[in-house]
């Protein structure tokens, strides 16, 4: 796999990193069953293949705890990124995942991040998704430092998106960003590049576009844009999920991209996939042209 620099971190990751929102179980966002077995599996997989990014959240349901429990022995074998200013709270028959913006809530969680991953610390910690005024309002940039100055994070990080990720990036003090991306989904296509010419690490989620592509999902805006645009004749005998992963991968800015799965077999096509590495000149020339045409193009500055 192709090893980039995570931007001013230094953090030499593989291209194809791990989401592992996926082993989170059935009590968070409608997530599906998932067995300690299959988390293990899936988990020792990962590393066995050479991947060494793993993204979670304080609120991925038991994802972290997983984390710790089945590869926290090979904790020198991958970089770690978890997310603060979540929770996760019982709601019965699920948990709720609300977001509460404020120094003790940062280090609660980092603490209980910690504990569950059986680590001392985690390489980044990132906000998860909030405005501009929280951010500022609540002092949360300082509340990262601090966490940062007692060693339990290497760098700080924010996962934003349009309108607030522009001003992040202006701030010069976030070491990542991760930013939704894809063919189907190019609105932060420049803010990659914005990050990274800042010398911010880029960790791009959604990298095939939510699986929009397969069968169970031809519905709603995203499958609209593959049809519309016509990709069908660009794949050249690639899967649709090996071209959209290969375009993201083909963006120059890209970092690493965390793209999650639960099936050891998916994970074997997403590794082909990157090792072919970008789609050609033309084809990805093509692909963008069509898609801009289809409507489906990066947000105005």
């Amino acid at each position: 796999m192709k090893i980039c620099t995570l931007g001013r971190t230094g953090l030499q990751v593989t291209q194809l990193g791990f989401g592992a929102m996926e082993i989170r179980g059935p009590r968070v966002w409608g997530g599906r069953p998932v067995t300690d077995a299959q988390a293990e599996t899936i988990l020792n997989t990962v590393l066995d293949a050479g991947i060494t990014f793993i993204d979670t959240a304080n609120d991925y349901g038991l994802s972290e705890e997983r984390i710790g429990r089945f590869i926290s022995r090979r904790r020198d074998e991958y970089y770690l990124a978890t997310k603060c200013g979540c929770l996760l709270k019982d709601a019965g028959d699920h948990d709720e995942t609300p977001h509460i913006w404020t120094h003790d809530n940062l280090l609660r969680g980092i603490n209980e991040s910690l504990a569950r991953m059986k680590t001392d610390y985690v390489d980044v910690l990132q906000l998860h998704n909030p405005s501009v005024e929280q951010v500022e309002q609540n002092g949360l940039v300082e509340a990262l430092k601090e966490i940062q100055a007692s060693g339990k994070t290497r760098f700080i990080g924010i996962s934003s998106t349009i309108p607030h990720i522009a001003t992040f990036i202006k701030m010069g003090v976030f070491d990542t960003f991760q930013i939704p991306y894809s063919a189907l989904d190019r609105a932060e296509e420049d803010n990659m590049t914005k990050a990274a010419m800042a010398e911010s690490g880029t960790i791009i989620r959604g990298g095939i576009a939510s699986g929009a592509t397969s069968a169970e999902k031809q519905s709603g805006r995203r499958w609209a844009a593959w049809q519309k645009a016509k990709l069908d004749d660009l794949l050249n005998g690639m899967s649709r999920t090996e071209f959209i992963l290969r375009f993201t991968l083909t963006h120059p800015h890209l970092h690493t991209t965390i793209v999650g799965t639960l099936n050891p077999a998916h994970l074997a096509d997403n590794l082909k996939a990157a090792a072919e590495g970008p789609l050609p000149a033309d084809i990805y020339a093509a692909a963008k042209r069509r898609l801009t045409e289809a409507g489906e193009r990066p947000a105005p500055a």
